[in-house]
């Protein structure tokens, strides 16, 4: 009796989601094409779909906090509650951590799908289910830039303009950021982070000299920047990003490329840079919905397709080829057309 006992009273803090939107993250591609990422393997089929909103269609007994007909954001990663980091409030590194899309857990991308309710957010009624997608996304952004300091008057370098640089551009603006300088190697997405209030945009080229990068970054900037995130995971950038920081700074790491990479470790030491990672978000997704309900996180722009559920292969071809400049592609499995 006892496992029937316990699975009654998890049910009882879930919910039933209707799902509205989707969107198609870069680790959706590459679990598509690579089969995996890092030590997290596909060995069978797994539904994929993490960056997601819903509609409450049932509550158990014992939440209080929603209600059927309720639209929220999904946060996608459910701790066990109980370990040291849970308590400590860094639940993110939860060893038993449960995410959505991450082996051997099915993601949401469904017609419907059950979640810990306490990690449901009730989005206000000007708050679209597009912009409740997106707040995972924006949730990396802001863990980024909690981890980096960013704060008033701060100088910001973002290597790498795709979706999680751009929310990263977003939240430091947001955060009072001075100046943010951000590169990438597409024009159209610098194109686009200009939309967004980057001060500065740099076309990267492959082969580049770094110093003299390293150069025109800080002739951009007047000066150093206080903070670089790399948001690439290219070991090109992560070396711009140490070398180009100013001395006593921070660099945080965002994008995930190779396992090992050549890094200027002792110009980082020598100078004091800090070099921190961070691995998806904790307590976060309370500030990006603020950001988003306030004006302050303009994200519905980065939407740049849109798909019904019956068109997944097609949205995941868009995604991964990148015909059509995609910066976030969303699947909607509530309309058979879009």
């Amino acid at each position: 009796m006892a496992p029937v006992f316990f699975m009654c009273i998890m049910l009882s803090a879930k919910v039933l989601l209707q799902m509205a939107c989707v969107g198609i993250c870069g680790s959706d591609v590459h679990y598509l094409v690579e089969g995996r990422i890092g030590d997290f393997v596909v060995n069978e089929p797994m539904i994929i779909g993490h960056e997601a909103s819903g509609i409450v269609a049932k509550v158990g007994k014992n939440v209080k906090h929603l209600r059927e007909g309720d639209r929220v954001a999904i946060e996608p990663g459910v701790p066990c509650r109980k370990c040291r980091f849970c308590r400590e409030g860094r639940y993110n590194l939860c060893a038993d951590m449960v995410f959505c899309a991450t082996p051997p857990t099915h993601g949401n991308l469904a017609r419907y799908y059950v979640h810990a309710a306490d990690f449901c957010y009730k989005l206000p009624d000007h708050v679209s289910l597009e912009e409740g997608a997106l707040l995972e996304p924006l949730s990396v952004g802001v863990h980024a830039c909690r981890r980096a300091g960013v704060a008033l008057g701060s100088t910001v370098l973002i290597t790498g303009a795709g979706p999680i640089g751009l929310v990263t551009l977003i939240t430091a603006k947001a955060m009072g950021a001075a100046k943010v300088l951000i590169t990438d190697i597409v024009d159209h997405r610098l194109g686009i982070a200009k939309e967004l209030g980057a001060d500065y945009t740099f076309l990267s080229k492959v082969g580049q000299d770094e110093h003299e990068t390293v150069k025109s970054f800080h002739s951009l900037l007047a000066g150093p920047p206080d903070i670089t995130i790399d948001c690439s995971g290219a070991e090109a950038n992560i070396r711009l990003a140490i070398l180009a920081t100013k001395s006593g700074g921070v660099v945080v790491l965002v994008g995930l490329g190779a396992p090992e990479q050549k890094i200027p470790l002792v110009n980082a030491t020598i100078r004091e840079v800090d070099i921190r990672g961070i691995f998806r978000y904790a307590n976060d997704y309370p500030i990006a919905l603020s950001m988003v309900a306030s004006g302050a996180a303009k994200v519905k722009q980065l939407i740049t397709h849109n798909f019904s559920l019956e068109d997944t292969l097609k949205a995941f071809e868009v995604a991964k080829t990148g015909v059509g400049n995609p910066i976030k592609v969303m699947i909607h499995p509530l309309q058979d057309k879009v």
